[in-house]
């Protein structure tokens, strides 16, 4: 079904994806694209479990939008094994305008089809993204 404002529909794949990262931990990183062709998005990338987070950032193209997922483990203070799941909306400032009107106006309705992101992230560079925000983010 396609959505009004951007007419972007979403992919089953992505979904299904998400539920596998969440339910059986079967990724730590998902990357999507909007297929501008198919006028939809789709799964353009997932990562191994065992993937670490500079695996995932070197999947996100420096002059293009991108929607992702990544899983975030960590320990609390109390000792507590923890994970929380980040959406990050990565759109470089060296996007084409177009891409990035394209995913703003679409990453609402995207966002609703993933049930159980826990934080959200928008980043225009690698320093909005860093491992250190996420830390910081996570708590």
């Amino acid at each position: 079904m396609a959505n009004a404002a951007s007419g972007m529909a979403v992919n089953d794949e992505c979904k299904l994806k998400f539920l596998e990262l969440k339910a059986k931990r079967t990724y730590r990183f998902i990357v999507y694209k909007i297929d501008e062709k198919l006028k939809q998005v789709i799964v353009e990338k997932v990562g191994e479990p065992t993937q670490s987070y500079e695996d995932f950032t070197v999947n996100l193209p420096a002059d293009e939008c991108r929607y992702a997922i990544y899983d975030y483990d960590f320990v609390t203070a109390e000792n507590c094994q923890k994970s929380k799941i980040f959406f990050i909306a990565w759109s470089p400032d060296t996007a084409r305008v177009r891409s990035k009107m394209l995913y703003a106006s679409s990453k609402d309705r995207f966002k609703r089809e993933l049930d159980g992101i826990q934080v959200e992230l928008q980043a225009t560079d690698p320093t909005e993204m860093d491992l250190d925000v996420i830390r910081s983010r996570a708590n």
